[in-house]
């Protein structure tokens, strides 16, 4: 199995089409935040309006980190490659839908606790920075991350899968572990704020630097010691975590 780590570079036309993909959500996702404004919590959404929300989020952020392991992977096709493309990233991201269930349950804590009851807001930023941080130093995320970073392997072993949802399943396979690498990272989102955009970028970037960079794996462990010190400094300053403390703005009480 090679240790290189899959790059941008080296991208084949199928899945350069997911990068394409992945910049439609992007529209997408700012109309949204553009509608909604920085919302707390669930920001008023019901569990079916909140996973169709996650979905698309998830599409923006994840499909470029997913775009050179599916690089990789489509070398292998020779025919029919749109269709198995499709499949493999409908179960990439079906994986990551179903990720939105636990992520509206955290959401929804949000929701009773900012505003009302900063302690117990606190309590929780400082639960999430702490969760994160330590995960990112685990050998778990370590040994999901290189599998991430280093893929051939899995490519070869794919390989041996038939049937017609083959592909389907591969990417059910592969979403699995990447959601068990980032889960720690995409928590953050309920600290900053579901819908704040600046937060999105930044931890799409690092979700991908996480798995492209040759630094990879040091990077992971930076960040989970810069998530550990956010979870002190929050307790003295809860502005850093906007999503669990709004600031109250005029003619609107507090949210």
């Amino acid at each position: 199995m090679t240790t290189a780590a899959p790059s941008l570079r080296r991208l084949t036309p199928p899945a350069s089409l997911l990068l394409l993909g992945a910049a439609g959500a992007w529209v997408g996702v700012v109309v949204v935040a553009r509608h909604m404004g920085p919302m707390p919590g669930t920001m008023g959404l019901g569990i079916g309006s909140f996973v169709a929300v996650w979905a698309l989020m998830m599409t923006a952020m994840m499909l470029p980190s997913l775009t050179p392991f599916a690089s990789l992977y489509t070398r292998s096709f020779t025919e029919h490659r749109g269709r198995r493309l499709v499949a493999f990233g409908s179960g990439y991201l079906l994986v990551w839908s179903l990720a939105a269930i636990p992520a509206y349950a955290l959401a929804w804590l949000a929701d009773r606790f900012s505003g009302s009851h900063p302690t117990a807001a606190t309590g929780l930023a400082v639960a999430i920075f702490a969760g994160c941080g330590i995960y990112q130093l685990t050998p778990i995320k370590d040994r999901c991350l290189a599998r991430c970073r280093s893929p051939l392997g899995f490519v070869f072993k794919f390989g041996a899968y038939s049937g017609r949802t083959r592909d389907l399943r591969v990417g059910l396979y592969h979403g699995a572990f990447c959601l068990a690498c980032c889960w720690g990272l995409m928590a953050l989102l309920v600290a900053f704020g579901l819908m704040n955009l600046t937060a999105m970028v930044v931890l799409a970037a690092v979700v991908l630097l996480e798995k492209t960079s040759p630094w990879g794996s040091r990077f992971s462990q930076a960040l989970g010691v810069i998530a550990l010190v956010l979870a002190v400094v929050v307790v003295f300053a809860p502005g850093v975590a906007p999503g669990l403390h709004p600031a109250t703005q005029p003619g609107m009480g507090r949210m």
